[in-house]
């Protein structure tokens, strides 16, 4: 009542998360998937970063994308898993405003980082292979200090800006967010503010990471793939060098596919269902860091090979561990 009364100079402090409303009677039954999924990201990509930090061979350009890409992926999981599950669990539901868009930064910023990655391993492998004899020249210390400075300051400022402008709005009608974390439009949808700046923000977020990366991917597997058609010999090579390509590609795509659905879902007003657009903005964080330990580790040779060479040296000191006592007592 006293909100009604306040009007428009109330401004809630503090929201509710109501993901999957149909789903509310079995919220406990929810957590079982995703802390088996969190598990699995949590390990398969500490894994992957053990394997490339121990083998000295894999401190290459593309192992330490990948490396970097695998905890990005821990990261921006971490920023929404745990607290969803303490959510499900124990209906511990509420969030902050500040704490809600210090989510909301982190979640997005590290979203697009991954982006940035992506096209930084598309353009690296297009380079190796296109033009490998310019590759120690372009591929340098100096080339990675830049791209580190440029995905610093575009992701860092799109999303501070995005991010602001979600702080700037007053919310005086519900404060019951329909996600599961802090999503900018799910937040910004329940501003009595107009929202036409965050709208254009999102759309920008579209524009700069979509717009921009997906054709710059798209062009470096293609021209990869055609390279490598013509210069294998064998139809096996052929296929194997498709599929590679191929898979990466649909991984990719998906990863966009999905992001950019959940932007514009609230942007075109498109009336999704509540708990399908809350599944698809946690498969778009979810299924990138769950496939990508298998797509770049266990589908890569060397990486393969890393892992198998430590699995070897640990179970030879495990095994000498265990002989060296009875040695011992028989001298």
């Amino acid at each position: 009542m006293l909100e009604a009364s306040l009007g428009t100079n109330f401004s809630h402090s503090t929201f509710v998360f109501r993901g999957f409303p149909a789903l509310q009677k079995h919220r406990r039954l929810l957590a079982l998937p995703f802390s088996a999924s969190y598990l699995t990201v949590l390990l398969g990509n500490s894994l992957l970063v053990y394997v490339i930090r121990s083998v000295e061979s894999l401190h290459s350009p593309m192992y330490l994308l990948i490396c970097t890409l695998c905890v990005v992926d821990v990261l921006v999981v971490t920023a929404i898993i745990p607290n969803m599950l303490l959510s499900f669990l124990f209906d511990w539901d509420e969030i902050s405003l500040a704490g809600c868009l210090t989510q909301m930064f982190f979640t997005h910023f590290l979203s697009s980082l991954e982006s940035t990655l992506l096209l930084a391993m598309a353009l690296d492998r297009y380079v190796a292979i296109c033009q490998p004899m310019r590759y120690a020249k372009i591929i340098d210390s100096s080339m990675f200090v830049k791209l580190l400075l440029f995905t610093l300051v575009r992701s860092g400022s799109i999303m501070a800006t995005l991010v602001g402008l979600a702080g700037s709005l007053r919310f005086c009608g519900s404060n019951a967010i329909r996600h599961c974390y802090c999503d900018h439009m799910a937040l910004v949808s329940l501003a009595c503010d107009g929202t036409e700046k965050n709208s254009a923000g999102g759309l920008a977020v579209i524009v700069c990471f979509v717009g921009v990366d997906i054709p710059l991917i798209f062009f470096s597997y293609m021209k990869i793939l055609s390279v490598v058609l013509r210069t294998a010999a064998a139809g096996e090579n052929r296929w194997k060098a498709f599929h590679t390509c191929g898979t990466h590609l649909i991984v990719m795509m998906c990863f966009y596919l999905v992001g950019s659905v959940t932007f514009l879902s609230h942007n075109l007003n498109d009336p999704i269902p509540t708990d399908v657009n809350t599944l698809m903005g946690l498969l778009y964080i979810l299924f990138p860091a769950t496939v990508n330990p298998v797509i770049y580790g266990v589908r890569t040779k060397e990486i393969r090979n890393g892992f198998f060479r430590i699995f070897k040296v640990q179970v030879k000191n495990m095994m000498t561990v265990k002989v060296s006592p009875a040695g011992t007592g028989q001298t």
